[in-house]
């Protein structure tokens, strides 16, 4: 098996006649992905790159079957869209958007949370790269040919460092089960902690990498849930060794405004819950490797 997705994961895209989401969603059909539609309000009807385009996700859903989405939907209606996937059924939602608003993403999690847990859509981003199970189906923008099938199972809070890291395994002829972009905004629809407990329970996953970065308590709180609960090996890279505090480096969520929060206190909170840290991106591959020996 493999998280959130696999061949017949049935996969729509809010936003789909935008430049962007178009060539995206092009990618994910020919990477072999089940992409059975669109959503874009008043273009019901229509159909982009062969699919089918419907006004409401609760209309594609209901004749699509459609299970996952992802969200193409610019800043300001990005979190309604978000929210209208949930109401509609969809049970697991990528969203790309970057922008959006912190307090939109505390009035989306409010509005996902009113959910009984069976009923509750697992939402990853926004700001990410999305989810790819290699082989079996891609869920965002990622490089799908950089991805090798395997065992290893990948969560990044930044895009480019997951590709990084995909691209350092192939080199090595070591494949990844599933890699999962959280997002690098201070308020997401996942935390480490949550993919770490998908990853533990997956029979294909073997190993854990883990891409951290400075700002919020993220990195400290999968330490713990590590510590406890996890029996799999973790290897993890920390980026931003060098930011300077209250500056904020890149993404919005990394700024570091607390004890904890800088990569050098993140490495060593990880290490002493016994993960193996890499100490710079171009040795995240080759840590991998050793710890799989």
């Amino acid at each position: 098996m493999s998280i959130f997705l696999d061949r017949d994961t049935k996969i729509i895209v809010q936003g789909i006649t935008g430049k962007m989401a178009r060539f995206h969603a092009r990618e994910m059909v020919e990477y072999g992905s089940n992409v059975v539609g669109g959503v874009v309000p008043g273009k019901g009807g229509e159909t982009v790159e062969g699919v089918p385009v419907f006004n409401t996700v609760k209309e594609a859903v209901a004749e699509t079957g459609a299970e996952a989405t992802l969200v193409f939907v610019p800043p300001p209606a990005a979190a309604d869209g978000i929210m209208e996937a949930a109401d509609a059924g969809i049970r697991y939602c990528v969203c790309i958007t970057d922008g959006i608003p912190a307090q939109d993403m505390i009035r989306v999690k409010r509005y996902m949370y009113r959910y009984p847990k069976e009923r509750r859509m697992v939402l990853t981003g926004p700001n990410c790269a999305g989810t790819i199970s290699p082989g079996k189906a891609l869920l965002g923008i990622m490089p799908g040919h950089i991805y090798l099938q395997g065992n290893v199972g990948i969560i990044g809070r930044s895009g480019t460092l997951g590709y990084e890291a995909a691209a350092q395994l192939k080199e090595r002829g070591i494949g990844v089960s599933t890699s999962v972009g959280i997002g690098g905004d201070p308020i997401n629809g996942s935390s480490f902690r949550d993919i770490l407990e998908q990853f533990e329970n997956d029979d294909e996953t073997h190993l854990i990498c883990m891409i951290g970065e400075i700002g919020g308590p993220q990195e400290a709180e999968a330490a713990e849930y590590i510590r406890g609960h996890v029996s799999k090996p973790v290897v993890a890279y920390v980026a931003g060794l060098t930011a300077p505090k209250g500056r904020t480096m890149g993404h919005a969520g990394a700024i570091i405004s607390a004890f904890g929060e800088s990569a050098s206190e993140k490495v060593e909170i990880l290490s002493a819950a016994g993960v193996t840290v890499a100490e710079n991106p171009a040795v995240i591959g080759e840590t991998i490797a050793r710890v799989m020996q």
